[in-house]
């Protein structure tokens, strides 16, 4: 199994998360957060004063999916939060040792699936 992270942009979410439910991922976590990368914020005019905002706001996206099913969904990632303009974001995946749903005591894919 692998944890998939993915930072996008905000306006993609719905994309995102609609592109994901139609491949069969039946779960995942999105949490609001703020940062930057290589766009490193931008100024903004705010009553005649000019302003930098360092970090800007992302979202992020992580599910746990068996390893067959990591390309597919890095893919529809890829394809459903590309804007072509920096700042689109970043995939992480990572190694994930075991999943235990709490619930029914179920561990390994059967508990994310």
């Amino acid at each position: 199994m692998k944890k998939i992270e993915a930072i996008i942009k905000p306006f993609r979410l719905e994309s995102v998360r609609d592109a994901l439910t139609a491949l069969g991922v039946q779960g995942m976590t999105i949490t609001e957060v703020k940062g930057f990368g290589r766009q490193k914020g931008h100024t903004e005019l705010y009553r005649g004063a000019e302003y930098t905002v360092d970090f800007l706001p992302k979202m992020k996206i992580e599910i746990v999916v068996p390893d067959a099913m990591v390309q597919p969904v890095i893919d529809e990632i890829m394809h459903a939060a590309k804007t072509g303009k920096i700042g689109d974001g970043k995939i992480l995946v990572m190694p994930v040792e075991n999943a235990i749903r709490i619930r029914t005591g179920e561990e390994g894919e059967s508990a994310v699936s």
